[in-house]
């Protein structure tokens, strides 16, 4: 191993990982304090609870459903086991490791080199890799990537991402209300003192940018989970450079123009769809630095 242990790493990433949700839980307590007292005093706690009702049932149903949408959305299907018994018996020997049980395997059609895990938890867990990887990783490269992807599983990432979803789902959801509210109402109307205006103003404010906040602050969170993952590969592999060889291939041989929805485009081991806007709503940490700290182990 290298300067940086994998613990290390992985122990870094997890602080961050919480931390990060901890923001996202202070800006959900001070917006929903400050629209309460600026608008209706004692309202919004009661339609909070309604929200999150809501919002939940969305998260059980995704949790539930999520990874049947998305294999079929991916046109992943199931991998044979004659023709693809490598790819089987890497998937197997790799859950062993990470003593969770082996999940259900497929392969996409796509030339390009990526893979995605998905399923609510180990026991309900699925791994899709496109063919583009089977025909261009050698053995090492390959382990590494389903590694990645094992560790997803066994990370409880899913779970983690839709726990994140419905804070910044409810933080959407009382933006939006608020803001159509006022613009129905012409501004809230009727007579307030000076300290009101101050906490419709700062309410107004916190609607619009609020939102914008802890979308940043999630997309932080799929990063620091994407570092995780690559750290908890190496740990079940032992061997960085497998990883960070499909990620250099990945690099230089991708084109990210899979077709993939942007809701799952975080699912994945490397962004699958570029855009402009990537560098300020990217779902994945720059390529390079990953392949930097795992060259560093």
């Amino acid at each position: 191993m290298g300067a940086v242990s994998f613990y290390t790493e992985i122990g870094k990433n997890k602080r961050d990982s919480i931390l990060l949700v901890g923001i996202i839980l202070a800006v959900l307590l001070v917006f929903v304090s400050v629209l309460s007292e600026a608008f209706a005093p004692g309202l919004l706690l009661v339609l909070l609870p309604i929200f999150s009702v809501f919002v939940i049932l969305d998260a059980v149903v995704s949790l539930r459903f999520g990874d049947s949408v998305v294999l079929s959305a991916s046109g992943a299907k199931p991998a044979d086991p004659v023709k693809h018994v490598y790819l089987v018996n890497t998937v197997d020997g790799l859950a062993l490791a990470a003593g969770i049980p082996a999940p259900k395997i497929y392969v996409m059609s796509s030339p390009e080199i990526n893979a995605f895990a998905t399923g609510r938890d180990p026991k309900h867990a699925s791994i899709a890799v496109t063919q583009g990887a089977l025909d261009n990783l050698n053995r090492q490269e390959l382990e590494g990537v389903i590694a990645h992807e094992m560790s997803h599983i066994g990370n409880y990432d899913i779970r983690f991402f839709t726990l994140v979803a419905v804070f910044v789902g409810l933080i959407a959801i009382i933006s939006h209300v608020l803001i159509r509210s006022m613009w129905y109402s012409g501004g809230g109307g009727g007579k307030k003192g000076e300290g009101q205006v101050a906490l419709l103003v700062i309410g107004v404010i916190l609607a619009v940018v609020a939102p914008i906040i802890v979308k940043l602050v999630q997309l932080s969170i799929s990063r620091k989970r994407e570092y995780l993952a690559d750290a908890t590969g190496v740990k079940l592999t032992r061997y960085p450079p497998g990883l960070a060889g499909a990620l250099e291939k990945i690099s230089k041989m991708n084109r990210g123009n899979m077709n993939v929805s942007e809701a799952v485009q975080h699912l994945y081991i490397s962004d699958p769809k570029h855009t402009a806007l990537d560098s300020i709503f990217a779902t994945h940490p720059p390529i390079e630095k990953r392949i930097a700290k795992l060259r560093a182990m």
